[in-house]
C-alpha cells in the first residue's frame, strides 16, 4: 500500500494579516570597529568587480543545502520516509484549475460569494506550502531596526538598516532605504539587493527606493531555516519571508504610504517576489519580470515540449528552490492540484503585472504566459478589479534594459493614481474557440461519415489497391476539410541561391550550430511558402558548389520543432548533427506562432477566418518539400518529415496530404484523439488550446463522430515508411491506443499487399525527446534513404 503524504497545514492567522507587531528603533551600536566592518562588508558585495583576492561569487551558493535538517533529496526522503501521492486516486486536471471553482474533480462548485471565495484561498495557501513554498514562521513580534549609516546624495536620504528580530545572531535583515525629498507619504518600489539599478530609476521618478539581503549576491535570509528550524520552508520562501520583514520596518515610518508598497524581482527574484505577495496583502502592487516556471509561467505548460524549464529540470539543478514534494509531479503536472494561477490568485485584488520576452528562450513562451493571464483575470473579474491585473511583453532574451524598468514603474504610476494613462494589455495569442464558431457559418457541410481504420479492419474484407486508395482520397478529403479552406496564391520563386551570409533572424534567435556542416539561408523570396525564411544545414562531403561536379544527391530531413516560441528547441543541435554525421541535410524553420513567427500568427484567424493554423503549417512544409526538389544535389526521392510534439504532429499530417514526402518519423506527435480520456487534453488541445484545428472542437462532445482521426491520417501515409516514437510515461497519449493503431497499420497493409514499414520506438520515461530517441530516429531515417537506393 502506498503511504499517503503527510500533510502540512500551517495557515497565517489573523493576527499576521490585520494586526501590526510594536516595533522600536534601537539607537546607533556603540561598536563602531564591528559596524564599520560590517559595512566594508557591504561595500565588498555593491563592488562590480571583486578585489583580485576575493574568490570568484558562486551565484549559486546561497542554495547549498535543500533544508535545515537535509542536504539532498535522498536526505529528505530517508529522514521523512515520504512516498508519492497515490496519483490514481487524484484527479487528472490537463488544463489549468480554475481558482474559481471548490472542489475542482469532485461534485465541483463554482465561487459566487466571498466567503467561498476566501474558502478558496484558504485552501490554496495550504497547498501551496505542501507543494511549493513549506511551512514558515508567523511575524516576528520583536523587530528591531538600526541605522547604520546615512548620507545624502543631493536631497535623496540614504540608508543602510539592520533588522534584527530575537536574539539569534543570524536572525537579520539588511537594507538600503533610499527617500525623495518632502514629508511625504511616498510610494515605495522595493526589490532584492542585485535591484539597485532598478531602484536607482524608482527613485528618480518619486519613489522611496528599498532593496534587502534576500538575492544571490547577499543573502543573509540563507540563514534563517537555522533560525527557525522547526519550518520545512524552501530557500525562496526564505527570501520571500525576508521581503516581508521589510515590509514590516516599512509599516513603522510614517513617510510610507502604506497603501502603495510595490515588489519586483526578475528571474528567480520574481519567483520568491510571487510567494512574499501572495502571503503578504500589505504588498499593494507586484511585478514578476521573467520569473519563467514558478513565475509566469503554469507548472502544466512547462514540460519538455513546451521548452520551458520543467519541474524535473528545476527540481534537479535547484533542489532547494522548492519544497520536497514537487518533484513527485515530475511529468504528472496533470496531477497538481493546483498551479501558478493558484498561487498567483491569492495576490488578488491587488496589482499584479506579468513581464516577460515573446522570444526568451527555456522561460520566455507567451502563450503559455497568456493561458496564466486568462485564467487570473477571471479572478480580478469576480473581485471587480479588472485593472489592477496588467500584461507586458518585451523583445529579447532574458535580460532586461532601462525601457523595461520605465515600462513597470509607468504602470505603477497608473496602479497607484499618479498617472491618467490607459494601460495596453497587449497579446499576442488571441485566439478564442466560441468566439471562432460565432462568427463561422459555412460549418454545416462536414463529412457525413467518418473514416475509421478500426472499423475497416474489422470489416475482415481484403481490399485490393484501387479500392484502398479510394479510401485514402476520402481520408484526405475529409482531412483537408478539418484544415479549412486555403485562400488561393501564387508560387514562391524559384531558389536562385543559397546564402552563407547571416540575416536578420541571426539577430533575432539562437540559430542552431554545427560543427560537423555548414548553414545556409534560403531568402524568404524564394521558395518557402508565403516569405519564410529558412535555414538548410549541410554536410561536409557537399563540396561548395552543392556537389553540381561530382553528382552528389543527398538525402534532405526537414526537422519541425515542438512548442517552442523561440523556433529552435535545445534538442535541434544534437539531432542536426546527427543528420549530418549520417550524410544527410537538414532543413529547419519556424512554424506560423512561434520564433520569428510569433506576431504573424496573433491575427490569423481575422485574416483567414476560413482556414486553420494547422492549415497554414501544413502548407508551409509542403512548400518546403517541393522548394528542396529544386536543389539539383538533394535526392528528390529522399526527402523525409520529422519532428517532435507539434512538430510531428505537423509532419503526419503534411505526410498524410503530401506524396513527395518519401516518409515521417516522429517523437510524442499524437494520440487517437476518439479515444482520449478526460484525464487529456485530447481534441480540446487542437481546437481550444492552442487554436491549431478549430473544426475539430465541433466534435468535442461527440468524438466518435469526427471525420478523421490520426489512425486514418497514418493510414493516408502507406505503404510509405513510418516511425513513431511514444514515450511510456506521456502523459499526454494513450499507449494502448496508439499501439492498437500501429498493429492496425500492419493489418491494413497486408489486406492490400502492400510492406510495412513502420516501426515504434517505446522509451522509457516522461515526454522528452531524449539522446538515445534523437538516435534512433536518426538511425532508422538513414537507413531507410540506404534502402531506397539499393
Amino acid at each position: 500500500m502506498k503511504k499517503p503524504v503527510v500533510y502540512f497545514f500551517h495557515l497565517l492567522s489573523s493576527f499576521f494579516l490585520f494586526s501590526l507587531p510594536l516595533y522600536t528603533a534601537s539607537p546607533q551600536s556603540a561598536d563602531t570597529l564591528k559596524r564599520e566592518a560590517f559595512l566594508e562588508q557591504l561595500q565588498q558585495y555593491n563592488r562590480p568587480h571583486p578585489r583580485p583576492d576575493q574568490r570568484t561569487r558562486n551565484v549559486f551558493s546561497s542554495f547549498e543545502r535543500l533544508s535545515f535538517r537535509d542536504s539532498t533529496w535522498e536526505a529528505w526522503q530517508q529522514r521523512t520516509g515520504e512516498l508519492p501521492p497515490d496519483f490514481d486516486t487524484l484527479p487528472s486536471l490537463p488544463f489549468l484549475p480554475d481558482p474559481l471553482i471548490l472542489n475542482e474533480g469532485d461534485r465541483p462548485t463554482r465561487v459566487e460569494s466571498m466567503d467561498q471565495w476566501h474558502e478558496k484561498r484558504a485552501w490554496i495557501k495550504e497547498q501551496v506550502k505542501l507543494l511549493l513554498s513549506g511551512t514558515f514562521p508567523d511575524p516576528p513580534e520583536n523587530l528591531t531596526s538600526e541605522i547604520l549609516s546615512e548620507h545624502h546624495e543631493g536631497e535623496i536620504r540614504v540608508q543602510t538598516i539592520l533588522l534584527t528580530f530575537g536574539s539569534h545572531e543570524k536572525a537579520r535583515l539588511t537594507l538600503e532605504v533610499f527617500t525623495p525629498p518632502g514629508k511625504g507619504p511616498h510610494p515605495v518600489f522595493m526589490s532584492q539587493w542585485n535591484h539597485r539599478g532598478w531602484v536607482q530609476i524608482a527613485v528618480r521618478r518619486g519613489y522611496m527606493g528599498v532593496i534587502y539581503a534576500g538575492a544571490d549576491v547577499f543573502d543573509e535570509t540563507i540563514h534563517y531555516q537555522e533560525v527557525y528550524p522547526g519550518y520545512d520552508w524552501s530557500a525562496l520562501m526564505t527570501r520571500a519571508w525576508g521581503a516581508q520583514r521589510a515590509v514590516d520596518y516599512l509599516h513603522t515610518l510614517p513617510e510610507v504610504d502604506k497603501d502603495r508598497i510595490a515588489l519586483t524581482g526578475h528571474s528567480r527574484n520574481a519567483k520568491l517576489s510571487i510567494l512574499a505577495a501572495a502571503f503578504d496583502p500589505r504588498i499593494t502592487a507586484l511585478i514578476s519580470s521573467s520569473g519563467g516556471t514558478g513565475g509566469e509561467i503554469p507548472y502544466r505548460y512547462t514540460d519538455e515540449r513546451h521548452e520551458n524549464e520543467s519541474i524535473d529540470f528545476l527540481n534537479s539543478i535547484r533542489p532547494q528552490w522548492f519544497h520536497p514534494r514537487l518533484r513527485f509531479f515530475n511529468g504528472r503536472e496533470h496531477k497538481l492540484p493546483i498551479d501558478q494561477n493558484s498561487l498567483m490568485a491569492l495576490i488578488a485584488p491587488n496589482s499584479l503585472l506579468l513581464s516577460s520576452s515573446i522570444r526568451e528562450a527555456g522561460g520566455g513562451d507567451p502563450w503559455a504566459i497568456e493561458q496564466q493571464f486568462e485564467s487570473l483575470k477571471k479572478v480580478y473579474d469576480f473581485l471587480g478589479v479588472p485593472e489592477k491585473l496588467g500584461l507586458r511583453f518585451r523583445d529579447g532574451k532574458h535580460a532586461v534594459a532601462a525601457r523595461d524598468i520605465e515600462g513597470y514603474i509607468d504602470w505603477l504610476d497608473i496602479q497607484f493614481g499618479r498617472s491618467d494613462k490607459n494601460w495596453e494589455n497587449r497579446r499576442y495569442y488571441t485566439y478564442d474557440f466560441t468566439r471562432w464558431k460565432d462568427n463561422r457559418n459555412q460549418l454545416h457541410n462536414s463529412p457525413k461519415q467518418p473514416h475509421t481504420l478500426a472499423s475497416l479492419i474489422k470489416n475482415g474484407r481484403t481490399m485490393d489497391p484501387p479500392d484502398f486508395l479510394a479510401w485514402q482520397k476520402e481520408v484526405r478529403e475529409a482531412l483537408s476539410w478539418t484544415l479549412g479552406v486555403q485562400p488561393e496564391g501564387i508560387a514562391a520563386s524559384p531558389i536562385e541561391n543559397l546564402s552563407s551570409k547571416s540575416d536578420y533572424l541571426d539577430l533575432l534567435l539562437d540559430r542552431p550550430t554545427v560543427d560537423n556542416g555548414f548553414r545556409r539561408n534560403i531568402a524568404p523570396y524564394n521558395a518557402l511558402g508565403d516569405y519564410q525564411h529558412g535555414a538548410l544545414y549541410l554536410p561536409e562531403q557537399v563540396q561548395t558548389d552543392y556537389g553540381r561536379e561530382k553528382n552528389t544527391k543527398i538525402p534532405v530531413v526537414i526537422y519541425l520543432h515542438k512548442y517552442t516560441n523561440t523556433g529552435f528547441g535545445r534538442e535541434m543541435n544534437e539531432f542536426i548533427e546527427g543528420c549530418l554525421a549520417k550524410g544527410m541535410g537538414v532543413l529547419t524553420m519556424d512554424l506560423l506562432g512561434y520564433g520569428s513567427r510569433i506576431e504573424e500568427g496573433t491575427e490569423f484567424y481575422d485574416r483567414y477566418p476560413d482556414w486553420s493554423k494547422m492549415g497554414k503549417m501544413v502548407k508551409d512544409t509542403r512548400d518546403a518539400v517541393r522548394a528542396l526538389e529544386q536543389l539539383t544535389f538533394i535526392d528528390k526521392s529522399n526527402i523525409y518529415l520529422a519532428g517532435y510534439a507539434l512538430g510531428g504532429t505537423v509532419a503526419l499530417i503534411t505526410a498524410a496530404l503530401e506524396d513527395r514526402a518519401a516518409g515521417v518519423a516522429v517523437a510524442s506527435a499524437f494520440t487517437p484523439l476518439r479515444e482520449a480520456g478526460p484525464e487529456m487534453e485530447g481534441i480540446k488541445a487542437f481546437s481550444h488550446l492552442y487554436g491549431l484545428v478549430p473544426r475539430w472542437g465541433l466534435f468535442l462532445d461527440q468524438p466518435s463522430a469526427m471525420p478523421v482521426d490520426f489512425p486514418e491520417m497514418l493510414g493516408a501515409l502507406l505503404p510509405r515508411p513510418l516511425m513513431v516514437i511514444s514515450p511510456e510515461l506521456d502523459r499526454h497519449a494513450d499507449l494502448d491506443a496508439i499501439n492498437t493503431t500501429l498493429a492496425n497499420l500492419e493489418k491494413l497493409s497486408d489486406q492490400v499487399g502492400a510492406e510495412y514499414k513502420g516501426m515504434q520506438y517505446i522509451p522509457g520515461g516522461f515526454i522528452r525527446f531524449s539522446k538515445s530517441s534523437q538516435n534512433e530516429m536518426i538511425e532508422w531515417i538513414y537507413q531507410q534513404t540506404k534502402n531506397s537506393n539499393e
